[in-house]
């Protein structure tokens, strides 16, 4: 295994309407954010898709990502996530070859099967393409990224074979692999689908160490099942990204007390807007206690505090890349100042803390020590090789 350090943090984009707010300023802090991003010197951005909802209002996260990478120059930016059930694999191949191409190399597709929302039925996907067409979407779209012509002759997808136009491992930009992807899981079964094309995985925030650890040892094992020499394994294992919240602040009480006067309403209307396809019922979460559980999960607090929490997550569980919520109070000057904060304060902290040995299935051979102090972060994230 290689060694369980902290190497890049990311800023994960909402783009969410809190109360009181409309649409456009919810877009007007997603993109300040990114710009902030940048300055700030994190890794990437990583950018939320939902539809007909406040809990996030940017409805196509390729469309926003494309914007970023023109108002940005070194920064990564990535999805998180394009649904695929909402999509054409091919449509979204040809625009993640075309952000691949044009950027250089900075964009990253997350990719995921979403929830068994209303979309389905607007987009024509349908229950279907939720519950069984997600391993066919996926295949066909990794097929369009690999490979110079493509065919289909799926369940959903049919057609003769085209020209993969434009290719997205062009010599001419200097571009020797496929644009980086990722995939959201959440399940047992998304983690086996994920390992068989040996592409790294995208885990959710409202996971805590132990239960990311079960996934990532997971994935390693049904990698190798499918057939990934070692090489190829740990060399996707690498790009792991754990989701995670973020605020930084003079104090704990400070930064956890700032994250409950907002989240909670916000998250209370946005769950509540979501609609079912098939009217299913669903349960609602106390959005109180699960913004307490957020805040204990993940770095909220000093940066000291923060940078610990980030780089224990890397130990216990190899993953080595972070892709953090930051306007978690809905505010824009106090985005702005946490991105900062987080760029300033703890980046360096985790730049100094030496790195420690991973055991086999992510977990460390050894315990930190207490008060260790964090480890080494890169300026970019590097790309995900599948």
């Amino acid at each position: 295994m290689g060694e369980a350090r902290v190497e890049t943090v990311g800023a994960f984009v909402l783009a969410a309407q809190f109360p009181g707010q409309d649409p456009a300023e919810a877009l007007h802090r997603a993109v300040c954010t990114a710009e902030e991003a940048e300055r700030a010197g994190l890794a990437d951005v990583w950018l939320a898709e939902h539809h007909f909802v406040p809990y996030g209002v940017c409805p196509s996260a390729v469309t926003l990502a494309a914007l970023l990478l023109g108002r940005t120059l070194r920064i990564g930016v990535g999805t998180a996530v394009s649904v695929l059930p909402n999509a054409h694999p091919v449509a979204l191949g040809e625009q993640t070859a075309l952000l691949h191409v044009t950027s250089g190399g900075r964009f990253t597709l997350g990719v995921g099967r979403g929830g068994p929302w209303i979309d389905l039925a607007v987009f024509g996907g349908g229950l279907e393409a939720y519950e069984h067409g997600f391993p066919e979407s996926l295949d066909l779209l990794m097929r369009w990224l690999r490979e110079p012509r493509v065919g289909a002759d799926g369940a959903r997808y049919a057609f003769p074979e085209v020209d993969v136009v434009p290719r997205p491992d062009d010599a001419v930009a200097g571009l020797a692999d496929p644009p980086p992807v990722v995939v959201a899981c959440t399940s047992p079964g998304t983690v086996r689908l994920a390992a068989r094309h040996a592409l790294p995985m995208l885990l959710g925030m409202h996971c805590g160490d132990e239960e990311k650890a079960g996934m990532t040892a997971l994935w390693r094992r049904e990698a190798r099942a499918a057939g990934h020499g070692a090489e190829t394994v740990e060399r996707a294992a690498a790009h792991h990204v754990s989701a995670g919240l973020a605020q930084v602040a003079d104090t704990r009480r400070e930064a956890v007390g700032a994250l409950a006067k907002t989240m909670p309403a916000w998250m209370r209307r946005g769950l509540a807007a979501h609609r079912t396809v098939d009217g299913r019922e669903r349960a609602m979460r106390d959005t109180a206690a699960y913004t307490e559980k957020l805040c204990s999960l993940h770095p909220v607090g000093p940066p000291a505090l923060c940078a610990d929490r980030l780089a224990t997550t890397a130990e216990a569980t190899g993953i080595r890349r972070f892709a953090l919520l930051v306007e978690g109070t809905g505010d824009l000057a106090a985005t702005r100042d946490n991105v900062a904060r987080l760029g300033a304060d703890v980046l360096p902290l985790l730049r100094d803390r030496p790195p420690r040995q991973a055991a086999p299935g992510g977990a460390t051979a050894a315990t930190p020590a207490p008060g260790a102090g964090p480890a080494g972060v890169s300026s970019r994230a590097a790309s995900a090789t599948g």
